[in-house]
């Protein structure tokens, strides 16, 4: 059975992690599959979800795919995690995290790693490390206190306990939370929304925010002017301003 299935549809790849049976849990083959797969995605599509099968996003590591007692998780995640969250983070085009259930360890980190989060309201967030002795990882440690701030980063995992999907949309954790029974519609819907969209923008708008995490004000405003500029010579810049001036729907290209 495949780790991870691709589907390609209207300039949006749907990336779906298939270990249902273990919750998605990250095996070096689903990492390596998800990888190929991201990369096949940045040259096909306009905008990437990521989201699993079964009754869980991804329950994190898989302890099983691995001997614990002599795994060196030091290389593991330098050489697969980094690689593979980098990939997404890094991205040109807009990722999507559809998490339709439980997201643990690695597997949060997997998402919050996404550039917009729509969870189902039946879905969690455990940072769960501590439970097992070890540190959270995964960019987890990155992304959780800028995102809540540092009291509830550090009560998150410190305790590892779980994180109703609803909780983490009002600490700004992640963008939505949406009943489960329009949860697949919905983010399908934001998918092909965001496909139709000015890509040269989204791409402006990563690299800004991205960038804005380490940048001065000086440094972010010379980014800005910069990404502005590109923008403005662009085909979508073009068509954007005709079409508010006719007053019409804007028909972008992505160029």
């Amino acid at each position: 059975m495949e780790t991870v299935l691709y589907e390609m549809n209207d300039g949006v790849a749907v990336i779906t992690l298939n270990r249902p049976a273990v919750m998605n849990a990250l095996s070096a083959e689903l990492r390596a599959e998800l990888r190929a797969a991201l990369a096949r995605a940045e040259v096909q599509a306009r905008v990437v979800v990521l989201t699993g099968a079964g009754r869980g996003f991804c329950s994190g590591q898989d302890l099983a795919d691995v001997d614990m007692a002599r795994v060196d998780l030091e290389a593991v995640l330098r050489d697969e995690y980094e690689p593979l969250l980098q990939g997404i983070a890094q991205c040109p085009l807009p990722v999507i995290a559809a998490v339709n259930g439980a997201a643990v360890g690695a597997g949060a980190g997997l998402a919050l790693a996404c550039d917009v989060v729509i969870a189902a309201e039946s879905a969690s967030f455990a940072q769960s490390f501590t439970k097992i002795g070890l540190v959270p990882d995964a960019g987890g440690s990155y992304w959780l206190p800028r995102q809540v701030g540092m009291a509830r980063a550090m009560g998150a995992m410190l305790f590892g306990e779980r994180v109703t999907a609803r909780q983490a949309a009002e600490w700004g954790m992640i963008w939505e939370a949406v009943p489960d029974d329009t949860f697949a519609a919905h983010w399908r819907g934001q998918a092909a929304r965001l496909a139709l969209g000015p890509g040269i923008a989204y791409r402006g708008v990563k690299r800004a925010l991205r960038a804005s995490f380490d940048n001065d004000l000086a440094a972010q405003l010379a980014l800005e002017a910069q990404l502005q500029g590109e923008c403005g010579k662009s085909d979508d810049f073009r068509e954007g301003v005709a079409a508010f001036l006719e007053k019409r729907v804007a028909r972008f290209s992505g160029s």
